[in-house]
Parts: C-alpha cells; sequence; structure tokens
C-alpha cells in the first residue's frame, strides 16, 4: 500500500480533547484506492501561484499573457510588480521542436496572499436564516424584498452587516430541499427568494393578485412548505416569462456568466427532462462534454428552457444587488454540494461521488455528523487548476461585503466517510491549502470583501495560525469560549456571536427546552457538558436561574458586546426570544430542520422590544469603543 500520507489520506487525528483516534486500515485502503494512489508520488500540478514573501517559481525564458491580452517577457526572475489576476505562461520552444510539439501553457495566479480586510473594522450586525423572516407581503417564506427590508431596518438601528444563510440554487424539480447547506448549485441562487412583485413585467399578469393571495396564506403556517411556495411562484414566473423578449442587461449578465451558467441552466434544462439523478440520463447528455449537449442546447425546446432558467438567475442577481445596498451583506458558502445536483454534473471529473464528507464524534455530536455532501479530489481539483474553486470563490464574493466560509477547515483537510460507512469510519484528507487560501485571497481583494472562517469543531492549531496570518477572521461562540468576552482574551480578527444554527438558541439553552428537546428525540447528550456549560453562561450574566427568558438573552448579548472581536452578531431567533433551533444535527424528520419560521412577521420583529434591547446593548458598545478610538481633540489653548 501506498503511504497515505503522500497522497493527503491521514492515519489518524487528535479530537478537541487531545486524545488520538485511529482511521481504520480498510478506510485507508478504499481512499487511496479512489484516487488511484500507488507507490511513488502524485502528479504535480499544472498551476503557478505568485504570491508576496514566496520565492521565485524559476520559470523558463517565455512570454507571459497576462488578463486583458497585455505581455510581458519573462527571462529570469518574474517582475515585483506583476498585476494581480489570472495569467497563462508560455515557455519558448527548445530549438528543433516543431510549433505543434510545444508544452502546453502554464496557468499563473498572482494573488496578495492575503484576504482584503479593512483596518479597525468595529461592526454589529444580525444573523438571519433569509427564508424564516417572512414579512406579511411574503409568499410563505422570506426573500430578496424581505432581506432589502431587514437591511433598512438594521441599518437604522445603526448595524452595520446583515449574514444569512445560503442562497444556493436547489434542483429545479421534485421536492424542494430544505436545507440551505444541501444545494444542487453553489455558483447559483434559489429562484424560491424571488419577490415576484418586483420581476419585470408581473404586473402586467392577470392572476398575480389570485397567486399572491395564496402565497400570502402561507405565512400561517409556523412550518415552511418549500414545495407550496414554489409551486405558486413557478406558476408566475413561467406566465410571466412567456411575455419576456429580451433585455439589453439580461444580455450582459449572460455574457459576463458565460459558459458557467449556460451549462447550469442547460442542466436544469436536462433535469426538467429527463428527471433526477443525472447519473440515470442518456449517456450521450450525463456529461456537460457529452455528444448530445450541443444538439440539445441548439433545439428550440432546450434552448427556450435554457434561457428560462437564466433569466431566473439574472432577476436573483438584480434583487440580490439590491437588498445588498442596504447594509453590508455577509453571504454564505456552504461546503460542499448533492452529488446529484448541477456542480457535481458539471465538476464530475474533479469530484469524488462515491465519499461523503462530514465531522468526526466530539462532545457536542457524540456520534459525528454525515453531511451526506461528495468531496473534490484534491489531486484532481489541481489538475484541473483549480477551475471550480476559482468559480465558486468569484461567485460568493462578487457582490462585495463579506463571506462566511462554512467550515473553512475544509480548505486543509476534510473527514471523508466511506460509501455504507458510518461517520466513525472516516478519515480526514488533506487538501492543497496554500493554493486555495491564495485564490481566495485574490478574490476577496478584487471584490473588496472579508472572509469569516467558520472554524468550530475540530481545528489544529496551525491551521487557526494559518488563517489568522491570511487575514480570515474566526469564529468565536460564547457557548464555546472558555473565558467571557470582556476578558481580553477574544481576539479582534473574529466574529464573536452567542450560538449558531445547529446549537441552542439562547432561550433554548436558558430554558433547559434545547437539552430536553434532543432527550426526546434520542440523540446522545453529554449531560455534564451541558451543564458546565449552563453554569458558565448563568455566572457570566449573574443571573439566578429564575431570571425570565427575555431578560436573561438581553443580558447574554449586554455579555457579548464587549468582545473587542471585528464583527460581532444577534440572531433574529435571539431576538424573539425564539427556543428551537434551525438545524438538529442527527434528524430527518424528527425535527423541523431549516423549516421553521420566526413565530412574527419582519414588521412585529421591528418593534421587538427584546430586538431593540439588544440592538441598543450592542451599539452602545460599538460607539463607545468608537469614542475611546477617535484621536484627541487638540487644545483650544
Amino acid at each position: 500500500m501506498s503511504d497515505s500520507r503522500r497522497w493527503g489520506v491521514q492515519p489518524g487525528y487528535y479530537d478537541v480533547a487531545g486524545h488520538w483516534w485511529k482511521a481504520p486500515d480498510s478506510t485507508i485502503e478504499t481512499f487511496l484506492e479512489a484516487m488511484g494512489a500507488d507507490d511513488g508520488d502524485p502528479p504535480p500540478g499544472p498551476t503557478v501561484i505568485v504570491a508576496p514573501g514566496r520565492p521565485d517559481p524559476g520559470l523558463p525564458p517565455g512570454e507571459l499573457r497576462l488578463e486583458g491580452d497585455a505581455t510581458i517577457r519573462i527571462d529570469g526572475a518574474l517582475p515585483p510588480d506583476l498585476p494581480m489576476g489570472y495569467h497563462t505562461f508560455f515557455a519558448d520552444q527548445p530549438r528543433g521542436r516543431s510549433s505543434d510539439s510545444s508544452a502546453a501553457p502554464t496557468p499563473l495566479i498572482v494573488s496578495p496572499g492575503r484576504c482584503w480586510l479593512p483596518d479597525g473594522l468595529r461592526k454589529w450586525g444580525w444573523a438571519a436564516q433569509l427564508y424564516a423572516a417572512r414579512s406579511t407581503a411574503s409568499w410563505g417564506m422570506g426573500d430578496l424584498a424581505d432581506l432589502r427590508r431587514l437591511g433598512q431596518w438594521s441599518s437604522s438601528q445603526g448595524a452595520g452587516v446583515t449574514i444569512i444563510n445560503p442562497l444556493h440554487a436547489s434542483l429545479p424539480v421534485g421536492g424542494q430541499q430544505p436545507s440551505p447547506y444541501f444545494a444542487s448549485s453553489r455558483c447559483f441562487r434559489s429562484p424560491l427568494y424571488l419577490r415576484v412583485e418586483e420581476v419585470p413585467g408581473a404586473q402586467q399578469l392577470d392572476r398575480l393578485q389570485e397567486l399572491a393571495a395564496a402565497g400570502h396564506a402561507l405565512n400561517a403556517v409556523r412550518h415552511i412548505d418549500r414545495d407550496a411556495v414554489w409551486r405558486l411562484k413557478s406558476e408566475a414566473l413561467e406566465a410571466i416569462f412567456a411575455g419576456f423578449h429580451g433585455d439589453a442587461d439580461f444580455d450582459r449578465y449572460a455574457g459576463d456568466e458565460g459558459d458557467s451558467l449556460q451549462q447550469y441552466a442547460t442542466f436544469c434544462a436536462l433535469c426538467e427532462q429527463h428527471g433526477v439523478p443525472w447519473e440515470n440520463w442518456p449517456v450521450e447528455v450525463r456529461h456537460p462534454g457529452a455528444a448530445g449537449i450541443a444538439p440539445f442546447a441548439a433545439s428550440e425546446a432546450g434552448a427556450r428552457r435554457i434561457r428560462y432558467h437564466s433569466w431566473l438567475q439574472w432577476l436573483l442577481d438584480r434583487q440580490l444587488r439590491a437588498a445588498g445596498r442596504t447594509t453590508g451583506l455577509v453571504q454564505d458558502l456552504a461546503i460542499g454540494a448533492d452529488a446529484g445536483g448541477a456542480d457535481a454534473w458539471r465538476w464530475q471529473d474533479c469530484m469524488r461521488l462515491d465519499v461523503r464528507v462530514g465531522a468526526p464524534p466530539d462532545e457536542f455530536n457524540m456520534a459525528g455528523q454525515d453531511w451526506g455532501l461528495p468531496p473534490f479530489d484534491p489531486w484532481k481539483l489541481r489538475s484541473a487548476g483549480y477551475r471550480p474553486f476559482i468559480e465558486l470563490m468569484k461567485s460568493g464574493l462578487h457582490d462585495g461585503g463579506g463571506l462566511r466560509f462554512d467550515h473553512v477547515m475544509g480548505l486543509f483537510r476534510l473527514y471523508w466517510i466511506p460509501s455504507g460507512g458510518s461517520p466513525k469510519e472516516g478519515a480526514y484528507v488533506t487538501y492543497p491549502s496554500n493554493d486555495l487560501l491564495d485564490i481566495l485571497a485574490l478574490e476577496s481583494h478584487r471584490s473588496e470583501a472579508f472572509v469569516v472562517g467558520e472554524d468550530l469543531g475540530t481545528v489544529e492549531d496551525a491551521v487557526r495560525a494559518e488563517l489568522t496570518a491570511r487575514r480570515i477572521l474566526s469564529y468565536r461562540l460564547l457557548w464555546f469560549e472558555t473565558t467571557p468576552p470582556g476578558s481580553g482574551e477574544w481576539p479582534h480578527q473574529a466574529l464573536a456571536a452567542a450560538t449558531t444554527h445547529d446549537l441552542p438558541t439562547a432561550a433554548g439553552l436558558w430554558q433547559g427546552s434545547d437539552l430536553r428537546a434532543r432527550e426526546e428525540l434520542g440523540i446522545s447528550v453529554n449531560v455534564e457538558a451541558e451543564a458546565t456549560l449552563h453554569a458558565k453562561i448563568k455566572d457570566w450574566i449573574d443571573a439566578d436561574h429564575d431570571l425570565p427568558k427575555a431578560e436573561a438573552v438581553e443580558r447574554i448579548y449586554r455579555l457579548l458586546g464587549q468582545s473587542p472581536s471585528a464583527l460581532v452578531v444577534a440572531t433574529l431567533d435571539d431576538a424573539l426570544a425564539v427556543e428551537e433551533r434551525p438545524n438538529m444535527p442527527g434528524t430527518l424528520d424528527e425535527w423541523p430542520n431549516w423549516r421553521i419560521g420566526l413565530p412574527v412577521p419582519l414588521e412585529e420583529l421591528e418593534m421587538s422590544p427584546l430586538a431593540q434591547s439588544i440592538a441598543a446593548a450592542l451599539q452602545r458598545v460599538q460607539a463607545a469603543e468608537d469614542v475611546d478610538a477617535a484621536p484627541e481633540a487638540p487644545d483650544p489653548t
């Protein structure tokens, strides 16, 4: 068997308590076989990446073609002032070789090495599950017009950021996937988030009022029915599209998105014709380069449906940009996508579709986690010049603001689980983190968007050190930290929060209802850890157990506001003292994961005394720090 470490398959790992867990030999052998590993070293990557402080790559004499087609002659070391971007190097041909036998061009990426991060960044804001944040104008779930309203309200309170769940596209047929982290495509967005009334041409739709009334009626049910939402919105959008005869802005958008949008829209159109999964499609369309793709796209029916799905993405882009102008918008990038979805079809040559990623067992989830998502094969990704990863970064960052990178440790290693195995049978596989971080830094600077790395769970010290050096914000949770926010030990280069969608809400923790819910669901619970957490929070906010939950939540955020972190966020669930968490890991139908709407519409949220108290507490802390940091006024004498 090949040395597993040479191919990135790790023999084991240390957990958060420092205990060593050995990976099963059978798992290691399975992964090595899947990678095509032999007794030699993996093949070298075709891409050269240049960043500050790195040694010169030592290219032979040749020509460097920059983005924009300008050229530079290379004879020796690279010039120090190369522009950031994706360039191509052509080595000179050796004498005696014909022009058609020259070596392949080499991609050369020039990166700043570190992500864009404004000096002195200090903002607070709200974290929202957008689908849950409904207004009275919503059609059964929160949409991009609701996001715009949320941003306007937040901005009026002094908030500087709004963090939302992934808006990734789901499959266009069958039941709508409730999880925002189980997408068909991470590069494109779900039409479920469109506000139909704001689509050009909607007001000419005869049945608009009737469909809108049916959509509004869905708001009366706490649990969100995405299938019902999509039936109504799809009927309206199809009817509006029937009257769409072109738009110059649409043409520009489609041209800018290029082959990526064309392939995605083609996948959606093929899904409508052949169903899912795509692995069962006719062989002539089972691959984006297959012989049947061009004829399908050229047919009248195929071209029409491809244009429809491209049109939907254009509408989403317009409405998202409008929402993003109200406050700094931080989007969320999931760690993977559905094996049966568009990304897996488009990038099947770079992925391991027979493997799933997840997380090993830990003190908060003793069974581990299986996310059901296939990973990129690190060696195939590198051989492809990282093109899929570059596209993901461009998509996630192109609107500016910020990006929350879910499970950012996946840039370093991912926990692979073999087909048919449990999370306890997995093993870590390493990734070319330097290259991936350089690409992330380049796109961050181009968009002037900061990056938040969700670095919770089993994280090596060297990983956190590298993320800090790359100017990526850490993720610090009140539930997990061992010192209070005002202790001076919380870092500035971080996002501070009380909880996340996978953990107890503030009210659920304080009331003990989250613990009871897990026990009733039969989920393994570390009772000692739960008691320690509850006692810690009780001590830090100086409260008795019988303190009303709304007051306890307010004290928790007053405490969190003492953090020196660059970003401090509160959840909308906590603004309403909601006790149910949005997602209960380890459950399927036993818990309404990703389907729980806020208990009141945005109009009532905006008047919530608790929401106003949290905002005032976080704004006061930020304002006090701004005053402390301001230069002294000159002595008037």
